[in-house]
């Protein structure tokens, strides 16, 4: 009798009736019901209009800077869902460039995924696009263009998607940061040079003034009592960021939209482009002094993100449990075969001088009108594990599209990390090993998210079957 397994609903096993025969047929086992398969819509549909072209705002310090705003605004829209309800966004494009809508972390239909020339056309200058569909997950997850990204997400192209759960918890209240960083020149206003040679050796664009949502000082006035949600995602070209919360009662209750297994302290976790982190803060008493939030990817030169003044009366404390996602361990992984190694490096060529590239090749940044073959397929329903090995002194945050990941080894030492991501960020010279239960069929794009990496070729596809 030969094995065989079904679909992430079901597994056959050799032998008739005992375990699964194979660390992969397990790991299928143990992955079923860490997430929906299929969306369960509920038949309201929540209608928006984001209209995308170039404005001026006042942003950062105050002063007036020349952008391209989602809506007038940046970070653009924050558009609210509740899990069940389709989303229905028509896309206006008021750009001089063509452009998109990736909406990155949502497992979206293959055509609704904004990917131009792999998913569907470019929305040219005052064109249109609908984009349609009912998210699969509950979660933080955010849009932004997915053509000539690394210009157009630092002019300010980006907003956020919340996918609440049916039931939203019942927090104090909800926060959204949106941690970025923008590079500024003499004249205060976005250095227009893109994808340059200094940007393309290192690891992309790091900007001279950071904002949280859009300005450059931010504080956070909160009352004794509070259960706080506080959703943050990076938008960065290029910047990694570290929060730390101090002596903050912090906890780490969602990453990359997805619940844990158990919530964990938010110490130390590199929220890279595309990274998201749910935290939850809670505010037992007042303080004195207001606290402080750093980032300390560089340690030796922290960065104070915002300060958090805690005053005022006690307010009651809302009392419920945080949902626990079911992650698998896959305590195996590591023992089922690679499928496959991706190399990470670069080389001289291309239209910038500098390629990135994925097993030697550069993707060309227009594949809107090259044919691109997929570098790897992947079967809906079976385990893999794939290996990323970096063979460059620069650090790549590899996201996946239409798929999430757990993390298994980094330089074949066993990780546990208790969540799934769709992006993670692999250091100079490191290999990592991720696994992988692909639900939703289709070519998806998998890339660097230091935008200029992926403009300069560090980007690939992947076909679910």
């Amino acid at each position: 009798m030969r094995c065989r397994f079904l679909i992430v609903l079901a597994v056959t096993a050799c032998g008739g009736g005992g375990a699964p025969a194979s660390p992969e047929a397990r790991a299928v086992v143990e992955f079923v019901g860490a997430y929906p398969d299929e969306a369960k819509p509920t038949g309201v549909v929540r209608e928006f209009a984001i209209v995308a072209e170039p404005t001026e705002l006042a942003l950062l310090d105050g002063k007036p800077l020349r952008v391209w705003a989602y809506n007038g605004q940046v970070p653009g829209p924050t558009l609210r869902v509740k899990l069940g309800e389709t989303l229905r966004v028509t896309f206006t494009n008021k750009l001089p460039q063509e452009s998109t809508i990736h909406w990155h972390g949502v497992r979206v239909p293959n055509g609704m995924d904004g990917v131009p020339g792999i998913t569907q056309p470019a929305v040219q200058p005052g064109e249109s696009f609908v984009y349609e569909f009912t998210p699969k997950d509950a979660g933080t997850f955010w849009f932004h263009p997915h053509v000539r990204a690394s210009e157009q997400v630092e002019r300010g192209l980006y907003g956020v998607l919340i996918v609440e759960d049916a039931s939203p918890l019942p927090y104090s209240r909800e926060v959204v940061w949106v941690l970025d960083d923008w590079s500024i020149d003499p004249s205060g206003q976005i250095a227009g040079q893109f994808n340059t040679r200094h940007d393309l050796m290192h690891d992309g664009r790091w900007g001279n003034a950071l904002t949280i949502n859009g300005k450059t000082s931010t504080e956070l006035r909160v009352q004794p009592g509070e259960r706080m949600r506080l959703r943050m995602l990076s938008s960065a070209n290029g910047r990694v960021f570290v929060p730390d919360f101090g002596e903050l009662d912090a906890k780490v209750v969602a990453v990359d939209g997805m619940y844990l297994r158990e919530p964990m302290a938010a110490r130390g976790f590199e929220l890279a482009p595309g990274n998201r982190l749910d935290v939850e803060l809670a505010f037992d008493r007042s303080v004195a002094a207001p606290l402080e939030v750093w980032d300390r990817f560089y340690a030796q030169r922290p960065n104070r993100l915002a300060t958090i003044v805690v005053d005022g009366p006690l307010v009651e404390t809302p009392r419920f449990e945080v949902p626990k996602a079911r992650v698998p361990v896959w305590a195996e992984g590591l023992e089922v075969p690679a499928t496959h190694d991706f190399r990470l490096n670069s080389r001289g060529g291309g239209p910038y001088g500098i390629a990135w590239t994925i097993d030697g090749v550069a993707m060309s940044a227009d594949h809107a009108h090259h044919e691109m073959h997929p570098s790897l397929s992947l079967a809906k329903g079976a385990f893999a594990r794939l290996t990323f090995t970096n063979e460059s002194a620069r650090i790549h945050p590899i996201h996946t599209h239409g798929m999430f990941f757990r993390l298994l080894a980094r330089n074949v030492v066993r990780v546990d990390e208790p969540f799934f991501r769709d992006t993670v960020l692999v250091h100079a010279r490191e290999q990592i090993d991720v696994g992988v239960v692909p639900t939703d069929a289709g070519t998806w794009m998998m890339h660097c998210h230091i935008l200029e990496h992926a403009e300069a070729g560090m980007m690939t596809t992947i076909r679910v079957r």
